[in-house]
């Protein structure tokens, strides 16, 4: 039976950005938009468990696939859970469609969408401004590297230039908002945003010595 307490093997090896505390968040915020959308509760609740369950190891050359190969983990998981076929795929398609960076299959199910909206509050509000901070810190980057012009242009670093929370914050987060599907996870945002808006101009202007 999938439940969290029983997901929580699948996620033990993992470190604390993308572990089970990110998918905790993910299962109960997407509870709460399924509910106010309307989607299937079942399906999101399998694919919030199942997200993030391959490929995400600080590290691994599978990162960059990891929402393929958890979907694949996922169908067999569900499958010997007696999951029938078309529930299954639906399962899969909101876990192949969750990861922003990814545009090659858009979130076309409410359920989808409801997964994808949850994975991109995840980095919006105090959570998002601590998960960036420690992304930062296990990539051993900084938290006060400026962005090159040539970044500012382009999202291309310099060869020698360091990827740091701000890169992040200019680069993803200041834009998660119009990656939003519904209504509720953007209702959602509009409080996170501004309090991230808010940590980041103050921590600039402590960079800067100007607080």
């Amino acid at each position: 039976m999938l439940t969290l307490e029983n997901a929580l093997i699948w996620y033990e090896h993992i470190n604390v950005v993308n572990g089970f505390s990110h998918i905790e968040r993910v299962y109960k915020i997407s509870e709460r938009l399924a509910l106010a959308e309307n989607a299937d509760l079942d399906i999101v609740h399998a694919a919030a468990l199942l997200h993030d369950v391959e490929g995400t190891v600080p590290g691994s050359e599978a990162r960059e696939q990891h929402h393929l190969l958890s979907a694949n983990f996922a169908g067999r998981i569900l499958q010997n859970e007696g999951w029938s076929e078309d529930r299954i795929k639906a399962v899969q398609h909101c876990i192949r469609t969750h990861r922003y960076r990814c545009d090659s299959e858009i979130p076309a199910t409410i359920e989808a969408k409801c997964i994808s909206d949850s994975e991109n509050l995840d980095v919006l509000g105090a959570i998002g401004a601590i998960r960036t901070m420690l992304c930062a810190a296990i990539d051993g980057s900084h938290i006060d590297v400026r962005p090159s012009q040539q970044f500012l242009e382009n999202w291309t670093k310099k060869p020698d230039e360091l990827y740091s929370a701000y890169h992040e914050y200019l680069f993803k987060i200041q834009k998660v908002e119009q990656k939003l599907f519904t209504q509720t996870a953007r209702e959602i945002a509009k409080n996170r945003r501004e309090f991230l808006n808010l940590f980041i101009e103050q921590l600039i202007a402590e960079i800067k010595g100007e607080k």
